[in-house]
């Protein structure tokens, strides 16, 4: 599965990727909400793990763009982040997002929904 992570904490960001890497997930990385954008269109993700407090532009900014956008449209959306508050969930599900993480998030939590993703797209 193609996963695009956006991240502004670099180091979670290429933990993260590494772990998805050895469960054989092709993986890209972005630091902003504006690279994260550009890296969507270059890369085709399937899935996008974003996270919402992020630089240039915020994560809910990012997933309304890439849903209007026909070039990343289809991309499932999960936030990663660690806003928890109910506001904050209806915001990034009219955004957008399907799915809401509150950090820390545990790895078989993410495989989970990776596995979950990839089968409602098969």
């Amino acid at each position: 599965m193609r996963v695009l992570i956006i991240e502004d904490n670099q180091d979670a960001a290429e933990i993260l990727r590494e772990v998805l890497e050895m469960y054989e997930h092709e993986v890209a990385v972005a630091f902003s909400g504006p690279q994260g954008v550009e890296a969507a269109r270059a890369f085709h993700p399937q899935v996008v793990l974003c996270d919402l407090g992020l630089p240039g532009m915020n994560g809910y900014e990012v997933a309304t763009t890439l849903r209007q956008d026909p070039e990343t449209c289809e991309a499932r959306l999960v936030a990663l982040t660690g806003y928890s508050q109910a506001d904050e969930r209806e915001r990034a599900r009219a955004s957008g997002f399907e799915v809401h993480l509150t950090k820390p998030v545990g790895l078989d939590e993410i495989q989970q929904v990776l596995a979950d993703m990839g089968e409602r797209a098969a």
